[in-house]
This record gives C-alpha cells, structure tokens and sequence, in this order.
C-alpha cells in the first residue's frame, strides 16, 4: 500500500521558506490559534515487519503550547507507545530534534502558534539511521564530533610543575571570533539539513566542520595542522557546497556555512604559503 511516504519532499526549498512561515504577528496569532490540532506521528518501530505508517492524534492546545508539549500529551493520554527523545525542556539539550512540517526543528523550541494551519506532522530527522518512531541513532554524528579533537590542545595547559603556572588571556575581540560556534548543542539539525550528508556518509558534516573552525580560532589552542589534515581530505571540508540550509535550521543562531567558508579561506592561504616556501626551497637546492 502506497502511503506516500517515499514521496520525499524537497527540505532545501522548505527550509528557504522558513523565514517567511515565520514571521507571524501576534495580533493574527491571537485570531487563528485553534483550540485543537491534529498531530501527525510518524510510526515505525525499525523492524522488517513494523510497516511505517503515521498515527493521528487531536491534541487541545494553548498558546504557549509547543509540539513537544503536544507530543508528551498524545503520550500520556492517548498512546504511551510514541518513541521520543527529550530531556531538558529549554533549547539546551538538543535531544528532541525532529523533522516537523518538514523542517529540522527543536519540539520544545517550536510553539504551535509559530506554525501555519492546524495540522501539525512530526517525522524523524534525515540523513540518521532510524531507531523508532522519532527516535534517530546519533553515533555517526558523535564520531565525526569526535574525530575533530573538540578540545583546546596546548602543550602548557597540564600545570605538571606547580612553580611555572601559566596564564591565557584573551581580549574580548579573541572571544568573539569563536563564541558564537562555541554555542553549539549538537543537536544535528544542521546535519539532517545537509544536502551533503545525505549522499556521502563520510563527510563529517557542518556541525564537525564549524568546530574545526571553533578551535582553529581560538588563541589558546596550537593544534591547527593536526585539525586540518584531518579535513583536508576528498570527503572533508572541500565536499561542502555551501547550501546553506545549516545555518538557516539552526536553533542557537550559530553560522555553520559560515565557519566552514572561513576556514576554506585560511587553508587556501595555507596552501598558497606551502606552495610559496616549497618554490623556494627548489630554488635555493638549484642554486
């Protein structure tokens, strides 16, 4: 039976139009919130024999009330089956990400009134293998976070003598080049949003990626060669085509095209420098 769940639809034209959906003033808010909403579930309990399906729920509705609340509501009073990852409620965890309407969003960070009509579809991210219902497995994304080193190196940080202890001051203008990705919650909605990641699963995608940048910008850190040979690679940071839906998803504000595009910069001067000194050298061993 078709239930019209290989029909993909286009996430990168949905994520352009998020800005738009958006911008609702609240005087049209108070007019147009509905006392209920249908919810849409997206079922599938990752077995052969689980047939994915979605499940309909009417859920009352306030306007405060978030998909998550609406979702941990169809739970407790209408089906306690529902497979959700949650936890902290206030856009810090980034546990409950989720396709909702079609885009990568926070459940807890999305009110009901801040989405058009009153059918509200909740899906599992793109781009992760599927666990159940909205639940994703994120070890991929874990292990492209991890094999960026995600941690100040500096051979000075360790007080190994107590005599020579050491100081890393920073202006404020130090910080700012970093803060903002340093704001990640690796929620992976910029990696469900990646066009990218959804046809090379090598590529760490724009989560990693920014934080090679993070460190790379930070004054405290010295190991900005080892990061790069780690990117510079054919699934690396040169797979990047700059969609931009990372940045546009991003529940924190953070820039993920951005930092990525900042650090191409810097390694094609790198590059350039390298190729400079290495003309050089043969000059110099010819003469």
């Amino acid at each position: 039976m078709d239930l019209g769940l290989n029909k993909m639809d286009k996430p990168i034209d949905k994520i352009g139009m998020l800005g738009k959906k958006n911008r609702i003033d609240d005087k049209k808010n108070d007019e147009t919130i509905p006392e209920k909403i249908l919810l849409k579930v997206f079922r599938a309990g990752g077995r052969v024999r689980d047939f994915a399906h979605f499940d309909r729920f009417e859920v009352p509705v306030q306007r405060w009330t978030t998909v998550l609340d609406a979702l941990l509501y169809a739970k407790s009073y209408q089906d306690s089956s529902i497979g959700i990852r949650y936890s902290c409620r206030m856009a810090s965890c980034g546990s409950c990400g989720m396709k909702i309407n079609g885009i990568p969003r926070l459940a807890c960070y999305t009110k009901i009134s801040e989405l058009a009509g009153s059918t509200i579809t909740c899906e599992p991210l793109l781009n992760f293998p599927h666990i159940r219902d909205l639940v994703t497995d994120f070890s991929q994304f874990f292990k492209h976070h991890k094999e960026m080193q995600p941690y100040i190196h500096n051979k000075n940080a360790d007080i190994k003598d107590t005599r020579k202890l050491s100081e890393f001051k920073q202006s404020p203008e130090d910080v700012d080049k970093y803060l903002q990705f340093s704001n990640c919650i690796k929620c992976g909605l910029c990696y469900s949003a990646c066009p990218t990641v959804a046809t090379d699963t090598k590529f760490p995608g724009p989560q990693a990626l920014s934080q090679v940048y993070r460190y790379y910008a930070d004054t405290r850190d010295d190991a900005i060669k080892e990061r790069l040979d780690i990117v510079d690679e054919r699934h690396g940071i040169w797979r990047c085509h700059f969609a931009g839906s990372c940045s546009v998803v991003c529940p924190k504000g953070i820039d993920p095209a951005l930092g990525i595009q900042l650090l191409r910069g810097y390694m094609m001067g790198f590059s350039k420098n390298e190729k400079k000194i290495a003309e050089l050298m043969d000059r110099l061993s010819e003469e």
